[in-house]
């Protein structure tokens, strides 16, 4: 029979997740120049050419106007290409450039973070409990939902 937790066995289990985030965050900017968040849009807007704002902001699971920041920073750069629509002129396309597939080359995987790998990783069991376990300790916390909407690696 296992020992039972507490509170500093738990505090030190977020602390490894915590440290390996920001080691792997730390890791992908000394090699490419740019935040985790920005080389996951880059890598994102390099596997969908002419992906438009909104969705790079639903498949990284951000708010609309955080993937327009990124992508702000990503052209400023020459990363990244913005077109009107062919179709819409009110939406934009979303292009890779050469300094953007450059930057991409410098970084080893996953391009989304170790932490979102990780976890598509897990079993589904393990999945589900972990998040009804972090729903009660957010809860308990009484933080901000939108929180969740903003990535971990983000900067700039």
């Amino acid at each position: 029979m296992s020992q039972a937790a507490t509170p500093a066995d738990v505090l030190r289990q977020f602390r490894i997740v915590f440290n390996a985030v920001r080691t792997h965050f730390q890791q992908v900017e000394l090699q490419a120049g740019l935040g985790g968040a920005q080389v996951w849009a880059l890598s994102v807007v390099r596997d969908h050419p002419g992906i438009g704002i909104g969705e790079l902001a639903r498949r990284m699971d951000i708010h609309q106007s955080t993937a327009s920041n990124l992508v702000k920073t990503l052209v400023k750069r020459e990363m990244v290409a913005v077109a009107r629509g062919a179709e819409d002129r009110r939406s934009v396309e979303l292009r890779i450039l050469a300094a953007g597939q450059l930057a991409l080359d410098k970084v080893p995987g996953p391009f989304e973070g170790v932490l979102p790998d990780a976890l598509a990783r897990l079993p589904q069991a393990t999945l589900e409990r972990l998040g009804e376990d972090l729903s009660v300790l957010i809860d308990v916390l009484e933080a901000d939902a939108e929180a969740g909407q903003i990535p971990l690696g983000r900067s700039g």
